[in-house]
């Protein structure tokens, strides 16, 4: 299977030229040489994956209401369109949320930090949109963030294969983002897949330290769709990869509720017709 991105050096001149063109080309962007800790990820991916494999994590079922909390595999997402539980459980963080106390403070330093940069990478979305696309935005992307409470962190963790997996189920179905721009550190393990424009599923750099960002349907629809939600999956692993864990740690850039993305949508209205299309509310 071959890649398609390359990554875009944060620290380059041209760096914000060249990752918004990947976005408007593809929907996904990566970026290398980014603020982002190497060693603060890992620290969280080694933390969750002892949380996920303990009998506490029941302790902290998500609040349907508010969608903060863990989400077991039976309750796990059917991705829009199919029918099959996606093979993963994970939780749900926002700063206001439940949280067990020894993990918030190392989850909040992340979501500070990781939605200082998202909202870096809006100003550059915007900066380099063609006029008439600027035009469509009824207000500053990086102001739709401003005071938003709910952008989203959410844990993912991919367990070992059981050998009792439903059949056709795989880690995560083919689906796209509802969000603005989702912001993920490469996970601990490959698996990390895009369809391009030919229909072709190919494979997003996972080579640790690596930015992946990709553009969610919120901004498909504010911008018109000139920045593509693409379709993206988590496949299954092969050989003795099945039993090895898969940890990932998306941040879902979500605008305030009352901010309008197009003449058919706020952003609450967007919302919550994809939750429903989810069955998660």
């Amino acid at each position: 299977m071959a890649q398609f991105l390359e990554a875009v050096d944060y620290q380059a001149k041209d760096a914000a030229e060249s990752f918004v063109r990947s976005l408007h080309e593809t929907g996904f962007g990566v970026l290398k040489n980014h603020p982002i800790l190497e060693q603060q990820v890992r620290e969280i991916y080694s933390a969750w994956q002892a949380f996920f494999n303990s009998d506490r994590k029941s302790e902290f079922a998500y609040n349907v209401g508010t969608q903060d909390g863990f989400f077991s595999s039976k309750i796990s997402e059917t991705a829009k369109g199919h029918s099959v539980k996606d093979i993963k459980e994970y939780y749900h963080y926002y700063p206001w949320g439940q949280c067990p106390q020894e993990l918030r403070p190392q989850l909040q330093a992340y979501y500070d930090a990781a939605s200082s940069l998202a909202s870096e990478l809006l100003t550059w979305v915007e900066e380099y949109s063609p006029p008439e696309v600027k035009g469509l935005y009824r207000e500053a992307l990086s102001h739709m963030i401003k005071d938003s409470e709910q952008t989203l962190l959410r844990v993912l963790h991919y367990p070992p294969f059981s050998g009792h997996e439903d059949a056709g189920a795989i880690r995560a179905a083919a689906h796209g983002d509802i969000n603005l721009l989702t912001v993920l550190p490469a996970a601990s393990e490959p698996g990390l897949q895009v369809l391009t424009k030919s229909d072709e599923w190919m494979d997003v750099p996972a080579e640790f330290g690596n930015l992946i960002v990709n553009i969610g349907d919120m901004l498909q629809e504010a911008s018109g769709g000139y920045f593509p939600s693409t379709i993206h999956r988590v496949i299954n692993p092969v050989g003795g990869q099945t039993q090895k864990s898969r940890i990932s740690l998306p941040l879902f850039l979500h605008p305030r509720p009352d901010v309008v993305l197009s003449d058919r949508y706020t952003a609450d209205s967007y919302l919550k017709e994809r939750l429903r299309e989810l069955g998660v509310i």
